[in-house]
């Protein structure tokens, strides 16, 4: 009998709580923490990579994606539906600026509430979106100054590559831009992402690798396996092609010491079913999907786990 496709997940999440380098870390917390890891998971027939061994909320993390190629960078779009993984870093960045200790959902209210203060404190600098749809570029002027040109759509590109020139090694979309990093409120951690076209015409199959360069493997990884196989799959479709096998890399790849409680109820449990999405729409662009063009089937998961996110 074939190995559960989420065993490899568990296995990881094993290995690392019981082998990983215990080291301080940016956020006080402290991880356990190994370097350079894979998985790997098939996505012929509508698989993907949703563990099942606690509940995980893919359409918040489908949310998040669509609102990555939107190209914004302000938490609000996201309040507004309901979306909360972005809120703790741009409170954090409140509290410490202003010297109002709000609560986190205060803060969230007032966003949600008012567009102005939004505005001034909602946004999260040129995270994922911003490099994703519009990496900034410089043109050099004849008085030996710069000024903004034209940004380019990594994104846009890449579909187009993947259509016209298939075997092209060049599919890549990057967020690290390192002019920026330190103007991002986390710089990103799902970092490149990498298309690989297999066979032609009618079998041609879509392949993906993600490099992550920092990983927290309890709370992240779930969404990330997600929300990449879901991108691969939408690319798919917008270049006519079979979704093929999603490459997930880590670089740093921890869990974090207070998740403990999170760890040992999780690897306590056994994967259960194999869930397919539908795409029930085509879209003209990559750019035009919405939250109702996506279903999910067979999705019958343990119950979900709350931990805290380091930030």
């Amino acid at each position: 009998m074939a190995q559960h496709y989420e065993q490899q997940y568990l296995d990881l999440m094993q290995r690392i709580w019981a082998e990983g380098n215990e080291r301080s870390d940016r956020t006080g917390i402290g991880t356990r923490s190994i370097m350079g890891t894979m998985l790997r998971f098939d996505l012929a027939g509508g698989a993907m990579p949703l563990i099942t061994t606690k509940r995980v909320y893919w359409k918040t993390a489908t949310r998040e994606l669509l609102w990555f190629l939107t190209g914004d960078t302000n938490i609000r779009p996201l309040v507004l539906q309901g979306v909360k993984i972005w809120n703790e870093w741009p409170h954090a960045r409140y509290v410490k600026e202003s010297g109002d200790d709000i609560e986190l959902d205060d803060f969230v209210q007032r966003i949600a509430d008012d567009e102005t203060f939004a505005e001034r404190w909602g946004d999260l600098g040129p995270v994922y979106g911003k490099q994703w749809v519009d990496w900034p570029t410089f043109r050099y002027r004849k008085d030996g100054l710069y000024e903004p040109g034209e940004g380019i759509n990594q994104v846009e590109q890449v579909v187009d590559s993947l259509r016209n020139n298939p075997g092209s090694r060049r599919h890549i979309i990057e967020g690290w831009n390192v002019a920026q990093l330190e103007q991002m409120a986390l710089p990103p951690c799902h970092k490149t992402y990498q298309f690989h076209v297999e066979g032609e015409g009618d079998e041609a199959q879509l392949n993906c690798v993600l490099y992550q360069r920092s990983c927290d493997v309890a709370l992240g990884l779930p969404f990330n396996l997600w929300s990449a196989a879901l991108l691969t799959r939408m690319m798919a479709q917008q270049t006519n092609m079979q979704p093929g096998e999603l490459v997930w890399m880590g670089g740093d790849t921890h869990l974090y010491l207070n998740h403990e409680h999170l760890i040992t109820q999780q690897l306590s449990r056994e994967p259960q079913g194999k869930p397919t999405l539908e795409i029930v729409r085509r879209p003209e662009s990559i750019f035009e999907y919405k939250i109702d063009d996506f279903l999910v089937h067979n999705y019958a998961p343990h119950p979900p786990i709350k931990a805290p996110v380091a930030v």
